[in-house]
């Protein structure tokens, strides 16, 4: 701090408004201590918490998408893969992006303090982050092409049938009817209509199942490894909260089946191998990592300092970082494949308005969540 490099350490009981450095005094009230307070039962049994509802969560939609003799109904399914991708999108923006503002910005000790002061690095790293995850994107996409054939959105052997001039006619005809007074309700074909809306492809399946595999994989190994950064921090901050506790517990409780939801929904829609245990291990490594950072937590619990210099600057790293890699995924794997581009969307209005409420539901909760933890 600045009072201190001039020789005068700040004394908090005498400070002079108009002529301290703001930094000393928001260093100082930042500064804070290990605040653990005990209930060591109390914090063993969140854990164990935690990982029981987290799992849950996350494994349901793998459930209901691998074994259909449960007969879940399709709505059920549809509630948590789209409510899912809400809570992803709110995730990014309220979880990890303020935080990082919290840590790490203008208006904080580390964000006061040397090259950190020169530049706003919150919105700094998480564009980078967008940017590598493009970039990551793109050359997955195109292994994929080289890989097994064919163009961007078009394998070889699966040639269009019907000419440019044609698919314009069919969408010119369909408006003018609907615009005449006679709405029409196109028939889902494929595996829109269905409850399983993907299917998982054998050794002897076609090139264009198993680039649409690897397609969605890689993007939703981006995606897990953006909500694990951020499961392991807050994992961490609940091992040794203080008086909060009681109310970061419960929260995170919700927070972390929520986010269980979106992953395994959105896992639920790749089309594994026939038979593999895949799911199952990423299912896992999502439910574990929460309660390890907690188990870690409270190892570290009469050591560890949330609020020091050097905690803020790894947490605000981190969340910036996974607040990049949640919001190109939300937004664009998440929000724009499924609404916007995907060729099999539902075109009954009634499930599209459903798919829609749902995910805003799932990023309004969990922004209101937010203002807890």
């Amino acid at each position: 701090m600045e009072a201190e490099e001039s020789g005068v350490p700040f004394d908090p009981t005498s400070v002079d408004l108009t002529t301290a450095n703001p930094r000393d005094i928001i260093c100082f009230l930042n500064a804070g201590g290990n605040e653990y307070d005990g209930r060591i039962g109390l914090r063993v049994a969140a854990l164990f918490t935690i990982l029981v509802v987290s799992t849950a969560c996350t494994v349901f939609p793998v459930l209901a998408r691998r074994l259909p003799r449960l007969k879940i109904p399709s709505y059920i399914y549809l509630f948590a893969r789209y409510f899912g991708a809400g809570v992803i999108v709110a995730t990014a923006f309220i979880h990890l992006l303020a935080p990082a503002y919290d840590a790490i910005g203008p208006a904080t000790c580390v964000g006061m303090t040397g090259g950190w002061a020169e530049y706003a690095w919150p919105p700094a790293i998480a564009l980078f982050s967008i940017m590598i995850i493009f970039l990551v994107d793109v050359v997955a996409e195109r292994y994929s092409e080289m890989k097994f054939g064919g163009e961007h959105g078009h394998v070889e052997g699966q040639e269009c049938n019907r000419s440019e001039a044609e698919m314009v006619g069919e969408a010119t005809s369909s408006r003018i009817t609907s615009m005449a007074g006679f709405p029409t309700q196109p028939k889902e074909t494929g595996d829109a209509t269905k409850f399983d809306e993907t299917k998982e492809y054998s050794d002897g399946e076609s090139a264009y199942s198993r680039r649409e595999f690897y397609s969605q994989f890689s993007a939703f190994l981006i995606l897990e490894f953006g909500v694990i950064f951020h499961s392991i921090i807050i994992g961490l901050a609940l091992g040794v909260a203080g008086e909060e506790f009681n109310t970061l517990f419960p929260v995170l409780v919700f927070h972390q089946g929520f986010e269980g939801l979106g992953i395994g929904a959105r896992m639920s829609a790749i089309p594994f191998k026939s038979g593999s245990k895949l799911p199952w291990i990423l299912c896992a490594l999502y439910g574990l990592s929460t309660p390890i950072a907690i188990a870690i937590g409270l190892g570290l619990r009469h050591s560890y300092n949330p609020g020091s210099f050097t905690a803020n600057v790894v947490s605000g790293i981190l969340d910036s970082l996974s607040a990049g890699i949640l919001i190109y995924t939300g937004l664009v794997e998440l929000l724009a494949r499924d609404f916007l581009f995907d060729s099999k969307r539902t075109r009954d209005n009634t499930k599209l308005a459903f798919m829609l409420a749902c995910t805003l539901l799932g990023a309004g909760l969990m922004a209101l969540l937010g203002k807890w933890a």
